[in-house]
């Protein structure tokens, strides 16, 4: 059995290359915009955006498995590089959708989408359902509501086998500081080692948000694409209500130096979601998939590793 990742090297796409290969699966992936480490077979420098390149691969691997990771996820980088947005997260997933329909039609395919797309919900303060209509307000939410559109276009009238989902907020370790719970966290570590005044910067903290771990969802993914319907949109989230400022709390408690906390104006967003958790009620229905992983542990795992790295 072979997968093909785009963006295997990003913060998901590590975890779910570990996960595949310990489940006797070879991985194939991209690396975009850096190059892939020497040392690492089957991995290519690959941009999406450009679709020969991609077409020749998978045209060469006809992989059973495709998950589409790669994309510009940031939504503060979204709003600054509105172009490049668009060209990878839409020009991008067109590109894989082609190539897969050409060359590899019995593939089945991830699109990772985004809780984004849901924007201001009518159903505020209760767990959104895909049935949803969708309401993105930031770039990032729209290139991910265009991605959708298009993967419901390959898959009902080009009959290829895709599932679509829609993922909430996710940390653990070795996730990029520009994510929220990853900054606290560098924060934190950096404090501790007094390489900074001891009060952590933040943005909103009323905000609440829906969070799991990285580890529950790669094993969310590799399980729609086994047991999954084709053509569906799924929550991929653990359907748990955390405040922004529950988690800081958390984060802080796991330090025994007297933290202050301080807002930054800079970290605000230009538009925000005060509520976005998720029902994954079909998601376990569908797989049986359930998260493993406690908010606490996944908060210290990725504190530790901060406290490593710096």
């Amino acid at each position: 059995m072979k997968a093909f990742i785009t963006g295997l090297t990003g913060f998901v796409g590590q975890y779910l290359a570990d996960f595949l290969q310990k489940n006797k699966i070879k991985v194939y992936g991209t690396s975009y915009p850096e190059k892939p480490p020497p040392n690492k077979k089957n991995i290519f420098h690959i941009d999406i955006r450009k679709e020969k390149k991609l077409s020749q691969f998978i045209k060469e691997i006809k992989p059973e498995f495709v998950f589409h990771l790669a994309a510009i996820s940031n939504v503060h980088v979204s709003w600054e590089k509105r172009k490049i947005t668009m060209e990878t997260n839409v020009i991008g997933t067109f590109n894989l959708l082609e190539a897969v329909r050409k060359f590899s039609p019995q593939s089945k395919i991830l699109l990772v989408g985004s809780s984004d797309i849901y924007g201001y919900s009518i159903e505020k303060k209760r767990l959104l359902k895909e049935n949803l209509d969708t309401n993105p307000i930031n770039p990032y939410g729209v290139s991910k509501n265009c991605q959708e559109i298009i993967g419901k276009f390959y898959s009902s009238i080009e009959n290829i086998w895709i599932i679509i989902t829609r993922s909430f907020n996710h940390t653990g370790p070795g996730q990029n500081p520009s994510f929220v719970c990853s900054d606290w966290a560098k924060q934190i570590a950096e404090i501790e080692k007094g390489k900074r005044e001891p009060i952590v910067k933040v943005g909103n903290l009323e905000s609440i948000r829906d969070f799991s771990d990285v580890r529950d969802i790669v094993r969310a993914y590799f399980l729609l694409l086994l047991k999954g319907k084709k053509g569906e949109i799924y929550n991929v989230c653990s359907g748990k209500a955390y405040s922004l400022r529950k988690i800081l709390d958390i984060l802080i408690s796991y330090s025994k130096i007297s933290i202050k906390v301080e807002i930054d104006t800079k970290k605000l967003r230009k538009t925000d979601f005060p509520f976005l958790v998720g029902d994954n009620s079909k998601l376990i229905s569908h797989t049986g998939w359930q998260p493993q992983i406690q908010i606490e542990e996944t908060l210290l795992d990725l504190l530790n590793y901060w406290r490593q790295k710096v």
